[in-house]
């Protein structure tokens, strides 16, 4: 990669950039390639996801979906049938419309009842704000984590991936991904002391 590439990326991701990490993830299994494709589109199809759901915690879902499928499915990608960004958002638009489809078939079930009066609470501003005060300290703390332990902890708490999806993106087993967390957490526990469990 040239000089003049990688102070662009800074700016702007060019398509050759993302068939490249593409590549990477789909004949490697590479994670920083993965981790970077992830950290380009999680915020765009969050707030693509969000504009057609209206609610953060299932437009969370359709992200963490869509990214799934894309470590999985990287093999599938052809550069010479279009661009990366078309194919990724066809997997965000699929994921969408068959979480949408999931919603109206289960009309009847209590998924808007325990979503809406959350998003309704009088108190959701304040425990917004106290709780972003919170992981800003947090953050720190977890930056003397070890690196394994950290990626697990972030991933868990801070990209909302369950454990089973850290197994993926990591590609760990998902008893190594267990115990990661339990050590990080045992360790974060006796640095906050245990007012903060």
């Amino acid at each position: 990669m040239t000089n003049a590439t990688s102070s662009n990326m800074t700016n702007k991701i060019d398509h050759p950039q993302l068939c490249q990490w593409l590549k990477s993830i789909a004949v490697d299994r590479d994670k920083q390639a993965f981790t970077e494709v992830f950290s380009f589109f999680a915020p765009k199809i969050k707030r693509i996801a969000q504009s057609k759901i209206n609610s953060e915690a299932l437009a969370a879902e359709v992200l963490q979906e869509t990214m799934t499928n894309v470590w999985r499915k990287a093999h599938l990608f052809d550069d010479s049938k279009g661009a990366a960004t078309t194919w990724v958002y066809t997997i965000m638009r699929n994921v969408t419309f068959d979480l949408l489809r999931k919603m109206k078939a289960n009309k009847e079930d209590n998924l808007s009842d325990d979503i809406w009066p959350l998003a309704e609470s009088a108190n959701i501003e304040e425990e917004v704000f106290s709780d972003h005060i919170q992981s800003r300290n947090l953050k720190g703390i977890i930056e003397t984590l070890p690196e394994n332990q950290q990626q697990v902890v972030k991933g868990f708490y801070f990209m909302e991936m369950s454990q089973e999806q850290l197994a993926v993106h990591l590609n760990l087993p998902l008893g190594t991904i267990k115990s990661r967390l339990r050590l990080a957490l045992g360790k974060l526990k006796l640095k906050l002391g245990e007012d903060h469990d």
